[in-house]
This record gives C-alpha cells, structure tokens and sequence, in this order.
C-alpha cells in the first residue's frame, strides 16, 4: 500500500504532524516502536511529570501552606500509591486521546521498529520479528531523544537500572522517597524531579557541571531561582564533575556513593544516597532508523536539514529531537505542522525565535526570546524593565509574592526581544510575551493594554511599563 506521508514516532512532533497532514488529505499513516502512541513526553517525560509535579505541590501546600489562610488540617499523610495512580490516569488518558484522534482522521498505524529503505519507503519489523514494507511519497523522521550517558572518571558509560540509579523514566516511578537524593545535573529535568521527590520528604543534592543553574535561562532569573529553591531545602555543589557513583550494601539497604571533583581540579568530595537521578540532558535517538545506509546526512548526532526539514534524501524529511533547536515538545509540534504544511502546497513555517521554555517548579520559571546575555553578546544595546510579584496585589491575596517578571526590550526601537518570568503560574503568563514577540510588538504596546485588575498579567504590563521607567506600582 502507498501512502502520502509515512510518520516514523508518535511523540509530540510525529502525532501532530500525521493528523496536520490527514487535515490536509494526505493519506497517512505512524509507525511507532512502543505500545503506545506520544512517545517519551506523553508516557514517561512532560505529561507524567506535571501530573506528579501538581499532587506533590498540593501535599506540600497542605503541610505548609494552608493555615496562613486559616484553613487548618490534620499533619497530611502520603499515599504514593494513590499519587502515581493519578500520574498514570492522567497518562493513559492523553495517551489513548492521541489513538483516538488518529482513527478520527483515518491514520493508519503500525506498529514496529522503523526503517527507511531508501527514499519512499520505510520497513516495519514489529514485536515479533515479522517484517512488511511500506511505500510513501513523502516520509518524515521524528524518533525524538533519549537520555544522555554519564560517564565516570575511566570513561565508562555508569550503568542506569531504574533503582538506585535512575533516569528521568525511572525517578517517574519510585515505590517510596528516597531519604536522599543525589541529582546529577541542574537543568530543567534534574529540578524537576528534584523538586517532587523534596516536596515528598528527600534531602535532595544537585551537582552541575557550570557554575550556575538552568544554563540557557536569563543569568539574573536563575541566580534568584536558586536561591529560592536553597530556601526550600534544595543543596548545590557547582564548577562540579561527576566521577563515579560507586554501590554499597544490598537488598533494601543498597545506597551510592557519589563521587566529584571541582572543574578545577582544585578539590573532591563524595556524598551518599539511596537514589541518584542522572539528568545530564538527551541526545537524539536514531538508533536502528538506517541514516547511514540510505545515505542521510547525520553531524553531531543530528540529522542535518534544511530550511524546509528536508534531509540530504529526496522526500525524506526531520523534525523534533533529532534535528537542531531545543529539545522541547512544542518546538516539535510547530515544527510537524509546519512540514504537513509544506508537504500539502502550503506555507510552514517555525519562529525559533518565539519558543517558551519552562520549569514547572514552584514557582515556576518561565522564558521566550533572548536573555541579557544574548543581547549583550550581539551587542545590542537593550532597555530592561523588572516589576516583582510583592507589588502585586492578586500575588500577595495567592501568597505568591516570589520572583519577578523581566522584559528585555531594543532601546532603539522598544521592540520586545525576550521575556523571563520566575513566579506562580508563569508557564501561563509566557503566553502573552510571546504573542506579542510574534507581532514583533513593543513594550510600550503592552503597556498601553489594559489587563484586568487584580491578576499576576498585571505584572508583566508592570514590566513593560518599567521598560520606559513609568512602573505605577512600585
């Protein structure tokens, strides 16, 4: 059978991109290696970890937060077992909604491993060694990535059994708080997780290659994220070098030495745990897709395309993890429209300009465009307007006054280049800035935009209006 388009992963980019192209009447069909259709962000990434992220948050509030508001309840008790249920119905639910929405479009499914065959067609060997090929005009690669190795001191690749040392899958499903918790890597995923597993009863301990947090966020946000995070009971050892993580004991009494050494070589420690999470990033993963043998050009792991996500094969095209850009589930959905598009005539196209990145912590950190530093680096002269949550009046009746909004804006022509919110709610609040980015708006256009009062918006019009040094309340 022949098809328009051939989608080899269901996650983000290759779901959205197969029902995209359906809504066009392309006749097309996914292939996926799982039993289930959403690849990592919908089964053990995104959607698991917010589901988590939110029932530990409100167990945390119910221990700590509520009788300042006069709502007193007996010392909370835990029910994992209760908890990760509701992870995984919340998995299952998004999981079976994309299998309804391909059979709602007419997308046919196979399931296998995916393997180009050269350009136009695609080979499918399923669970059970059984093999048939498949024709199409047009095939699109989105296999997405998969957790980076570590390596310890002798170059050995330390060995991850979802146990003791775990990745982000298995740091989803632990049957009990660890005591301590070493997390290796303090990036997105690492405070996270980090965060879960501290609300839950862990003395939680992140160790980072740089000398700071978040690296790709506004310096100044992270430097304060930190600090708050420290307040919550987070560690940190920084300028720090994972060298080995060594077992100890058995049984229920198994734990692990973590051992590092500063990035100047100058010092060494180690530090026990009963769980290390390594959230060193992901790579993209194309094992076992036949790049090489049908000719795809490959640099650095990623598959190279150009403007148009077309590879080096003709009718063979990349998009999401394995293609350059951040390794962000929405970054990949724009980017599986955009190629439907294309395929159907049309005009996709992605602003990689215009893609928020966010940490679902509390508070949540929240980015789009440029930080401080990248316009300093280009040698843009820029204007900065800051407005804290403390001044907000719908902040102080929430008891969410931490953080702040930051605009960034050309101070030659006040159009907004970048926007970083650290406070509630801000992988919400982002929305707004990258509207506005979209339209290459000014910070004086969403000064003069009347929000409604009391909200947390308020704050990021304070902002703009601090751009021009004219912030009412503050």
């Amino acid at each position: 059978m022949t098809y328009d388009l051939i989608v080899i992963g269901t996650g983000p980019g290759g779901y959205v991109c197969a029902i995209r192209a359906a809504q066009l009447g392309l006749k097309t069909a996914v292939v996926e290696k799982d039993k289930t259709f959403g690849g990592t962000c919908l089964n053990v990434g995104c959607i698991p970890s917010k589901a988590l992220l939110h029932a530990s948050h409100m167990f945390d509030e119910a221990g700590h937060g509520l009788a300042p508001l006069g709502v007193i309840v007996d010392p909370p008790r835990l029910d994992l077992a209760a908890m990760m249920k509701h992870k995984d119905d919340t998995v299952g639910a998004n999981v079976n909604g994309v299998a309804f929405l391909f059979r709602k479009h007419k997308i046919e499914s196979f399931r296998g491993v995916g393997k180009l065959k050269g350009a136009g067609r695609v080979e499918v060997v399923d669970a059970d060694g059984a093999v048939q090929t498949l024709e199409s005009k047009n095939i699109v690669l989105a296999t997405g990535s998969v957790v980076a190795p570590l390596r310890d001191a002798s170059g050995a690749e330390i060995a991850i059994d979802e146990k003791l040392i775990l990745s982000s899958t298995g740091a989803l499903s632990l049957d009990k708080p660890p005591k301590r918790l070493v997390v290796v890597g303090a990036g997105v995923i690492g405070l996270e997780l980090g965060s879960v597993w501290r609300r839950l009863g862990a003395q939680v301990t992140a160790i980072e290659y740089l000398d700071r947090i978040l690296p790709g966020f506004d310096l100044e946000i992270a430097s304060r994220f930190q600090k708050l995070l420290e307040k919550q009971g987070f560690a940190f050892r920084l300028s720090s070098k994972v060298t080995g993580v060594a077992r100890q004991g058995s049984g229920a009494a198994e734990s692990a030495v973590v051992s590092y050494l500063s990035v100047d070589g100058a010092s060494s420690d180690k530090i026990e745990a009963d769980a290390v999470l390594i959230a060193t990033g992901r790579i993209p993963f194309t094992q076992g897709l036949g790049l090489e043998e049908a000719g795809v050009a490959v640099e650095r792991g990623r598959i190279v395309i150009d403007d148009h996500f077309a590879t080096s094969i003709p009718g063979v095209y990349a998009i999401g993890d394995v293609v350059r850009g951040p390794t962000l589930a929405h970054k990949a959905e724009d980017e599986g429209i955009a190629v439907a598009e294309i395929l159907a005539g049309q005009a996709g196209h992605v602003n990689y300009g215009v893609i928020p990145s966010v940490v679902y912590t509390m508070p949540e950190v929240a980015s789009v465009g440029m930080t401080e530093e990248d316009a300093k680096s280009k040698g843009i002269a820029v204007a900065i307007g800051r407005f804290p949550f403390t001044a907000n009046g719908r902040a102080r009746a929430m008891r969410a006054t931490e953080g702040f909004v930051k605009i960034i804006a050309d101070a030659a022509t006040d159009r907004v280049l970048g926007v970083h919110i650290l406070g509630a709610v801000a992988s919400e609040l982002i929305a707004e800035a990258a509207v506005l980015m979209e339209f290459s708006g000014s910070a004086e256009d969403l000064a003069r935009t009347c929000h409604a009062h009391p909200t947390l918006s308020e704050a990021v019009r304070e902002a703009a209006l601090a751009v021009a040094k004219r912030a009412i309340h503050i």
